[in-house]
């Protein structure tokens, strides 16, 4: 690997801002380290799509409601692919975890960090809030101010020391505990006649086939029966705030609307055309029309929080709108499910 330094402490990152910060730091750092791919591959490869509605986990006293996978999976999921490697270290000490990244950067090597979005000064007041499972590169520092390539951002920032160091210690649900990651090797090029059906069949199992209430396509409807009832069960006002709280997981901490499903989608586009097969394509609209959905949900619940709601606006219309989406995902992974057992056999045909 040359020297991509650009002076002391400053390494020629390549900064390509994303929807979602976890695939956007894997797609940029994997870039980096001379493995072209873009960030939907990296979202579907590492197995990035999920829905779980879980309400014995409570976010700022609320249910979980997540349309992604947990924290730090993609990375999990790229770094079980053959070749690639990376080191990665939690902290007790907030010293020893500055120094740490601050020797790394000296050698010339970009480090990936877990954050708390709270503490990081350069996000717009307003869309501050507690989530501490942001992902970002710092790839240099300036006398007291990290350069870092946050992947949401559509440029490099700067951050203060004790700023980083704050977000990097936040506390509470999902603490970072100083997390820091960096990729020690990655392979020439990736086998996507191997890993895109895999990837696909992990989703498939994970949205079609989970033996839990909560999870995937049945996770959606449980969430639509559950949100059909929160005024009655709840009274309005309750109810409303579990309601803005949906939405809020879906916007905020999602990649806005259907966002999670576009990506899928972009990565199912880019698999057709890699692998020449117009079935993964082909369902690639599908799931459009599954995202599409989901906005017009999210548009819904947000004239009602904002007491702007019109006639139709009502509880059991959005229920029924989240139970459309049910469908359209369960019909969606259906056919690639059917897709993926066709891979597998004829991939038997070809050992025979």
């Amino acid at each position: 690997m040359p020297d991509n330094r650009q002076g002391s402490g400053v390494i020629d990152f390549p900064h390509r801002q994303s929807a979602h910060c976890e695939s956007g730091v894997a797609a940029n750092l994997l870039t980096w380290k001379g493995l072209e791919i873009t960030e939907a591959m990296a979202f579907g490869i590492g197995s990035g799509l999920f829905f779980g509605y879980l309400p014995f986990i409570r976010l700022n006293g609320l249910p979980l409601v997540t349309y992604r996978a947990a924290p730090g999976n993609i990375l999990k999921q790229l770094e079980k692919i053959s070749g690639i490697t990376m080191d990665q270290k939690k902290f007790r000490d907030t010293n020893q975890a500055m120094a740490e990244l601050d020797a790394a950067l000296e050698q010339g090597i970009p480090v990936g960090l877990q954050t708390g979005v709270f503490w990081l000064p350069y996000f717009p007041r307003a869309l501050r809030f507690h989530f501490n499972a942001h992902n970002l590169v710092v790839y240099g520092k300036e006398g007291d101010e990290y350069l870092i390539s946050d992947p949401v951002f559509p440029a490099p920032v700067r951050c203060p020391a004790k700023d980083l160091a704050r977000a990097r210690f936040a506390s509470g649900a999902l603490a970072p505990k100083g997390k820091m990651y960096s990729l020690r090797s990655v392979p020439e090029q990736l086998d996507y006649n191997r890993h895109i059906p895999e990837a696909i069949g992990s989703a498939c199992r994970m949205m079609r086939s989970s033996p839990f209430p909560l999870i995937g396509v049945k996770g959606i409807r449980f969430l639509a029966g559950r949100l059909e009832k929160w005024p009655g069960r709840l009274g309005r006002e309750r109810a409303d705030l579990h309601l803005g709280h949906v939405v809020r997981m879906q916007e905020e901490i999602g990649t806005g609307g259907g966002g999670f499903r576009y990506m899928y989608v972009a990565f199912l586009q880019e698999s057709g055309e890699r692998l020449q097969d117009p079935v993964v394509h082909d369902c690639a609209a599908l799931l459009t029309e599954a995202g599409d959905t989901w906005r017009q949900f999210g548009v819904m619940a947000a004239r009602i929080c904002k007491n702007r709601a019109q006639p139709d606006d009502t509880y059991p219309a959005m229920a029924e709108t989240i139970r459309n989406c049910a469908q359209l995902e369960e019909k969606v992974f259906q056919e690639l499910n059917h897709w993926v057992k066709q891979q597998g056999q004829s991939k038997a045909q070809v050992t025979r």
